[in-house]
């Protein structure tokens, strides 16, 4: 048994002359089915959500005191680079969409899907740590399913940064189950 396809039809013509029109959008071509304005503000509350989580893993980092501080310590530098290049990855989506990155600090938590936790011992930051990393990985499920098929270079990059967040939250157990 054979399946058969649609024929694969492709206005070369229109595409050339659209291409041609509205320079200004860049990347942003007449057919790109997704909402921007949302995938724009998505894309924005996961930089909060990044860059929240840059700064609670660097004050850990900082702060990480006891008698396994200093591995703890560099895992939590670690994260926080790794976070810094997902803000970056967001960022720079947000630039290619024809949006503005929202850096500003007086409403970074707001925006954030997850907390900043100082954490009161080691303990209590890797805790915290795991929660932030838990509640990115619901979120960004969530970004991927409502992308779809809509905006497929966003949902890949949303792919690729919720694999390292899964990474992070297993070390983040691994530490706090730790025997």
């Amino acid at each position: 048994m054979s399946k058969t396809h649609a024929s694969f039809e492709f206005d070369l013509k229109r595409v050339r002359d659209e291409a041609r029109r509205n320079l200004d959008q860049g990347s942003v071509t007449p057919d790109y089915p997704a909402n921007r304005q949302t995938v724009l503000k998505l894309l924005n509350d996961s930089l909060a959500t990044e860059l929240v989580c840059v700064l609670r893993y660097k004050r850990h980092h900082f702060m990480a005191k006891g008698i396994e501080s200093e591995s703890v310590a560099a895992e939590f530098l670690q994260h926080a680079n790794e976070e810094q290049q997902h803000a970056d990855m967001l960022a720079a989506r947000i630039v290619q969409l024809g949006g503005e990155p929202d850096f500003s600090p007086a409403t970074l938590v707001e925006r954030s899907h997850s907390e900043y936790k100082e954490g009161a011992d080691l303990k209590d930051m890797i805790r915290e740590n795991l929660i932030a990393e838990r509640i990115a990985i619901e979120s960004y499920r969530a970004i991927i399913n409502y992308l779809g098929h809509d905006d497929t270079t966003t949902r890949r990059m949303f792919e690729q940064i919720l694999a390292t967040e899964e990474e992070h939250a297993d070390d983040m157990t691994d530490l706090l189950y730790r025997k």
